[in-house]
């Protein structure tokens, strides 16, 4: 069909009107007066504060009116809406969760921390370094050996494993949640029971359970406080803290870099110490009254050979079964109980 023969072309009143939806329309009286056609909500409708799939209009500008009245919505203001509804419900989205580790202990991971932490009150277990690290690591190396916290140079990888998708820097460091009491802590809660000192001396207990239900006996038995070492041995986490049963929280736990020289302060204040180890008398034949420490030994390997070396005496636990050993806490428990014993009967 040409333009000529075209009706709505020649039609002059139509080509008069003004095009819908122009931006600057004009009143051009009742005859063509424009009112926008409202869609249904089965031809695709946009809702408030936002578009239909498919629809090629451009949405309305933020903070502005949308058509029908309504309001689009800034995304500022529903973040705000969003961490309010959070915050009455106790909960903070923007407050960065502490990285704890398989082990248990919280990762800190980068310098400026590390170093905030080592001169801080908690205790670090262990700092991680980057091989190869330069700069300010010197200064961290510095700090942790002032605090006898214990440094490791490993490859990046491992550092990368331990603080994933974290700008660490190359340094990290291994943080305990509780906290580890000093030795003249043990000793002052055995002056104010009236007792002579009573002290559990544990020689690289790695399993978490294992530490947890020792120290859980040890509150019960009275003792006055549990001795671990730094290296090769689990340290206080939430594990250890669940075997534990809240006992965690009421009996001393004194950390060590020496088990050796400290068996050896032990005993220049008056501590007899004894090993739990196969070769020793029955513990029930031996005077177990006094100040006295007990050193129960690796779940494998038992008590070292150096520590061994250190202590005044070696106890036994009889075996009558097939099985020539107890579990490192049964052990524990057996001895511990031993001494309460003959304190009682003294």
């Amino acid at each position: 069909m040409s333009k000529r023969d075209n009706k709505r072309f020649n039609d002059k009143e139509r080509k008069g009107a003004p095009k819908r939806g122009g931006k600057n329309r004009r009143d051009y009286g009742d005859e063509y007066s424009y009112e926008p056609k409202k869609k249904s909500a089965s031809s695709g409708t946009r809702r408030q504060g936002g578009a239909a799939a498919g629809s090629k209009n451009k949405s309305p500008a933020r903070g502005k009116a949308a058509p029908g009245g309504g309001r689009t919505v800034r995304r500022d203001e529903a973040f705000s809406a969003k961490n309010s509804l959070l915050a009455d419900f106790g909960f903070n989205d923007h407050e960065e969760q502490p990285n704890i580790g398989t082990d248990g202990l919280e990762v800190v991971a980068g310098r400026n921390p590390v170093v905030e932490v080592l001169s801080g009150d908690r205790d670090v277990e262990r700092v991680f370094i980057a091989d190869g690290s330069e700069g300010s690591v010197s200064k961290i190396v510095a700090l942790a050996r002032e605090q006898g916290v214990i440094v490791d140079f490993v490859p990046k990888e491992k550092i990368d494993a331990m603080a994933p998708g974290v700008k660490h820097q190359g340094v990290v460091a291994k943080v305990s949640e509780y906290k580890y009491a000093e030795m003249e802590d043990v000793f002052a809660k055995a002056e104010a029971s009236g007792e002579d000192p009573f002290i559990i001396i544990l020689d690289e207990i790695s399993d978490p359970h294992n530490l947890g239900a020792i120290i859980r006996t040890a509150e019960c038995a009275g003792a006055h406080g549990v001795v671990i070492p730094k290296r090769r041995a689990a340290s206080l986490t939430q594990t250890v803290a669940l075997s534990a049963a809240g006992a965690i929280e009421n009996m001393p736990v004194v950390q060590v870099t020496n088990l050796a020289r400290t068996i050896e302060e032990l005993q220049e204040k008056g501590v007899w110490v004894g090993a739990a180890d196969m070769d020793g008398g029955t513990y029930y034949e031996a005077n177990l009254t006094g100040p006295i420490a007990i050193v129960i030994g690796n779940e494998g390997k038992g008590v070292g050979r150096l520590v061994k070396e250190k202590c005044d005496f070696v106890l036994s636990i009889p075996m009558y079964g097939k099985i020539n050993s107890l579990n490192a806490s049964n052990a524990a428990a057996v001895l511990m109980y031993g001494i309460r014993r003959a304190r009682t009967n003294a």
